[in-house]
């Protein structure tokens, strides 16, 4: 296991957690890498029967490190197609714990959330219009499942900050509480479902998403489609241009 993702056993709970504090947990290609593998070995072990995940200092996660995205051979598949459909395949309960940041896929992971508890301090943001590029994580289907549609488009097509009272609010977190009652609070219903047995809550997920796969299927067929259009393209360069500058990004610029 990378060092970047902590794993513990708790029973028949399997704690993981973002460990690159000093990034604010911004995902690397050595992050995406532990995080498909440890889902994988979590779905292939009968002893663990929930996972909870959760983030180090004070943030789940600030999303995709910039720094290395681009570290991937070309036409090679990059680390996060395989960790996002590890996370996706899934095939047990996934309880998340989230508090500070949680940007871009530290925001879109959790849509694949069982059950999300949020701390107070969640900072949460969708920030792909503002990027000029694309929802990932099959994202765009997942959130409208969970929100509905019109709430989805509000928050993608704004790129607005979302705090915990709206994340409750609107359907995309259970919970919200005080920072520091929030990781016991999440432990307790991981550890609730890891109770039961490990085959009747496989069969349970399994009932629960069947009627959503095809659609996360086509989802993440389009998204990845869309990301290669807009990726590096004029509208997304400038948007990076601008954050490096800090300045508003000029789109409308001849």
């Amino acid at each position: 296991m990378s060092e970047s993702l902590l794993s513990e056993r708790h029973g028949h709970v399997l704690k993981l957690t973002f460990n690159r504090p000093a990034k604010k947990n911004a995902i690397d290609n050595a992050l995406w890498l532990a995080i498909a593998e440890a889902f994988q070995a979590a779905a292939a072990d009968d002893q663990v029967r929930s996972v909870l995940l959760t983030g180090a200092g004070g943030n789940f996660s600030a999303g995709v490190d910039l720094a290395s995205f681009g570290d991937t051979d070309s036409g090679a598949e990059h680390p996060f197609e395989a960790a996002a459909r590890a996370v996706a395949d899934f095939d047990k309960p996934l309880i998340a714990a989230v508090q500070g940041v949680a940007i871009g896929g530290g925001a879109t992971v959790l849509f694949h959330a069982d059950m999300v508890y949020v701390g107070q301090s969640l900072r949460m943001r969708l920030p792909f219009a503002a990027m000029a590029l694309v929802p990932e994580w099959a994202s765009s289907y997942m959130l409208q499942a969970n929100i509905g549609a019109q709430r989805a488009a509000e928050l993608f097509y704004t790129a607005d900050w979302i705090d915990a009272e709206r994340a409750v609010n609107c359907g995309i977190a259970l919970e919200a509480l005080a920072d520091d009652e929030l990781l016991e609070r999440a432990m307790s219903r991981a550890q609730d479902i890891a109770r039961w047995p490990v085959n009747a809550l496989r069969e349970m997920k399994r009932c629960l998403r069947l009627p959503h796969k095809a659609a996360i299927d086509a989802a993440f067929v389009a998204e990845q489609a869309a990301m290669l259009r807009q990726a590096g393209s004029a509208e997304n360069i400038e948007a990076i241009m601008a954050i490096i500058e800090k300045r508003e990004p000029r789109f409308d610029a001849k």
